[in-house]
Formats: C-alpha cells, structure tokens, sequence
C-alpha cells in the first residue's frame, strides 16, 4: 500500500480495518510487458516488485532475463542479424557502382555473433537500471502466485520468499513451440538460431509466418542454402495477398527454394547432417532445423489454475479490456494473454494497467490497427 505525504510533512497512517501489503503491486517477468507496467505505476507512486529469471539467450522454465523475449532473443538481436546479412548484397551493387571491392569478401558469423551478445548484456543492464531509477524493487527467481494477493519467489539458492501485494500483474510472456513429429528435438526455434555456434551451410526453416521469412532471408544473405517449408500457398498468412506474393517471388529471386503447402514428418539424424522427411514424400538433407511454427503462453508453472485464474485451452491468461483477470486483485499483460503478440502492444498493455489501477484514469488498450514491419 502506498503511503502518502501529508502537507505538514507527517506520513499518513492506514485506515483502521485496511489491509496492509508489501507492495501496491508485484509483477511476475520483467519482459517489455512488465517493466513497463512497473515503471509507470511506481510514477503514479506505488510500491512495486518485481521479478524475473536469470539472464541467459536461450529461454527456458528456468532461465529468461529482465528485457524479456525482444531484447534478448528477438526483435533486437534479430535486427542485428537482418543488417548484418544485407551487407553482401549491398557490396555486390557497390561493384556495379564503380567500388573496387575485394574479389574475396569474408563473413565472421563469430564475431557479428559476439557483438549481437555484447548488445543484448548491454540493453539488460540499461532495463535493470530503468527498474531501480523508477524504485521498482527487482527480484531475481522464479515467481507463482499463491493466493490471489500473495506472491512467492523461489531465488537462485533455492530460498523462497513470500510477499503480500494489493495488485499482482502476470507479465511472462510466451516460448517457441515445437511440432510433434518423430526426431523434433534435432530441430531448433529462434532462440537458438540466434546463438548459433556456426553459420550452417544449409538450412530447413518449417513456417510461414514473419520469424520464418526472417530467418530463410538471414541465412541465405549470410551464404546458405535455404529451403522454406509452409502449409499455405504462400507465406506471411494475414497479410496483404499482393505484397505475399511479392515476397514469395522476392524470396524466390535471393535463392530461398520455396516449398508451399508443405509440412515436415520426421527429422532424422544422419552422418551427413539431419534428414528431413516431408508429407509429400519429400528427402534432403540439411545442417539445421528451425521451426518457426508458433508460441505457447508461458503460464505452466505459475500455480493459475490452482488459485482460480481462467485460461483459454492455449493456456493463455483470459482477462476482460482492462487486462484484469478472473480475480479482480490479479491482471495480465503481453503475450501471456495472446492477444496481438507485439512488443509495442505490451508497452500499451502496460502503460494502460498502471493508468487504470494507479493514475485513477481507466484506460483500455486499443488493438485496432496496430501497424507491423516483416524484416526480409
């Protein structure tokens, strides 16, 4: 509960019969989402906590970092890689354009693989600090819900922690999913194709949507063979059909073999690298395996359905235009919501939270026209 100054300068105490909290509000992941969230609401002046995984590039039940999925293992590294690939065919035109360009030009995936790590420590300490400038108290663990107004914190020495809060808000965003088909753990999502070891020399990217045409066009610029595999006729479902079709051809014309209305069987692990069987009857043979095929809610391990809180059969977190749960003390934000997956959209989700609950200005997030950009 937050306290108020009072104009001789005395601290105002509680009513009697009001409940007292550790925080105004405790928020569960320190994604896009939930720092935003938090930052906003301490502004309002409340007192906030917050908690998240530790830092790592590859996301699990286990380990996250405060920046969440774009920061550290999406559109931010991915950028990275996007201008890193567009280079080659930059310093092919330069030579039709009078540059005397080496015959030989090297790529170093290891060191443009270095830089994008340095990036995303960097941009991870900057959302640290924009946590502690705001006086947001920042936890390090895994954090569940225990009641509908109590939070528990398991720390990395295994020490839980249990805290009171008047507004608890679920901000964990979502994970990659992987298809079940036979030898589906020979194949990667995007989070390790952004720490790969070695730049394959081929690659099979399973999908249509923009993760996959970003990673078939990242390779391919880097020097790989590139199959792409979708189920529709063509890629970037819900988007303009013109302008899918001009990918697809656009796609087609860098040397990506398009493989429409297609899907994968079975992943097999050979001497020469994975087969990939199709259900066309289709064979080859590649370095890597991306599946770009959809994420899941990451709600599993947060104790929802034990205190109550619905959730769709995708297990996502169902919540009302004001991003309130259920359970009027608990919200959800981001992705965990699966309402338009989008960074800027759990910036707004979050900007309208702490205005509804904590700037007295009620505020529904508005997901009509919400532009998007494709990298490809």
């Amino acid at each position: 509960m937050s306290r108020k100054m009072l104009i001789d300068g005395e601290v105002s105490q509680p009513n009697e019969g009001e409940v007292h909290y550790d925080f105004d509000l405790f928020v569960i992941g320190a994604g896009s989402g939930g720092v935003r969230a938090s930052r906003f609401s301490a502004n309002f002046g409340a007192k906030v906590g917050i908690c998240e995984l530790p830092f790592h590039p590859i996301s699990s039940e286990v380990v996250g970092g405060v920046g969440g999925t774009c920061v550290i293992r999406g559109c931010v590294p991915k950028k990275i890689l996007v201008y890193g690939a567009s280079f080659g065919g930059e310093i092919e035109d330069a030579r039709n354009y009078g540059w005397e360009v080496n015959e030989k030009v090297d790529f170093n995936w290891k060191k443009l693989l270095h830089k994008k790590t340095e990036e995303i420590i960097r941009l991870n300490g900057i959302y640290k600090r924009l946590l502690s400038n705001a006086g947001v108290k920042l936890f390090e663990g895994e954090g569940k819900i225990v009641g509908p107004n109590e939070v528990e914190v398991t720390q990395l020495d295994g020490t839980k922690l249990s805290y009171s809060a008047k507004h608890i808000l679920i901000a964990t965003g979502s994970r990659a999913q992987r298809p079940a088909i036979p030898g589906q753990e020979l194949g990667i999502s995007s989070d390790e194709a952004l720490s790969l070891e070695e730049l394959p020399k081929r690659a099979v990217v399973l999908g249509g949507g923009y993760i996959a045409v970003e990673f078939a066009s990242i390779w391919r610029g880097m020097g790989a063979s590139v199959d792409l595999f979708f189920r529709k006729e063509l890629p970037l479902r819900g988007f303009d059909d013109e302008m899918r079709a001009a990918v697809a051809r656009n796609l087609e014309g860098r040397g990506i073999d398009l493989h429409p209305q297609t899907n994968l069987t079975e992943l097999i692990k050979t001497e020469d690298g994975i087969k990939v069987i199709t259900d066309h009857g289709e064979e080859l043979i590649t370095d890597v395996v991306l599946f770009a095929t959809g994420r899941a809610p990451n709600t599993k391990r947060l104790n929802l359905e034990a205190i109550g809180v619905e959730l769709d059969k995708t297990g996502a977190v169902k919540v009302d235009e004001y991003s309130r749960t259920n359970i009027p003390s608990i919200w959800a934000v981001g992705d965990v919501t699966n309402r338009a997956n989008l960074t800027p959209v759990a910036l707004m989700e979050g900007t309208c939270f702490a205005k509804t609950v904590f700037g007295d200005q009620p505020s529904k997030p508005d997901h009509r026209d919400i532009p998007c950009a494709v990298f490809w």
